[in-house]
């Protein structure tokens, strides 16, 4: 047992987190729904956190820059390999620029705990002027 806890506190089995969404298409404005799928590791683990960025990367001028961010603040215990399901929801900016060849958006989520290492996730989107 103690094995497992060291090496979950070192990342090895611990938590994980995946955002899934309804779609991977939307425009600026538009509310995206979905929800985080958290699986518990090898040992019990408390979450402190989950924090979650809409980041919009530039290729051409090769820049990533975080459009908003929300964070989930939990005190809650996920058990070993237990599975649980947070709602997610998220309002794409109005002012956001549509996706193109060079530029595109992803959701980076991350799953923080009291201790041991965090758990991330990345979800690419694409934003269109009009659906």
């Amino acid at each position: 047992m103690l094995l497992r806890k060291t090496m979950s506190l070192l990342g090895i089995g611990s938590a994980k987190i995946d955002l899934i969404l309804e779609k991977r298409t939307y425009a600026p404005g538009e509310k995206v729904s979905g929800y985080f799928l958290l699986k518990g590791g090898t040992v019990d683990q408390t979450i402190k956190h989950i924090h979650c960025d809409l980041v919009m990367v530039d290729d051409e001028k090769e820049q990533e820059t975080v459009v908003d961010t929300t964070t989930i603040l939990s005190s809650r215990k996920i058990q070993s390999n237990e599975e649980d399901q947070l709602s997610f929801s998220f309002t794409i900016p109005e002012d956001s620029e549509r996706s193109r060849k060079n530029l595109y958006y992803y959701f980076k989520s991350k799953l923080v705990f009291h201790e041991g290492m965090e758990s991330k996730d990345h979800d690419i989107i694409y934003l269109k002027s009009n659906l």
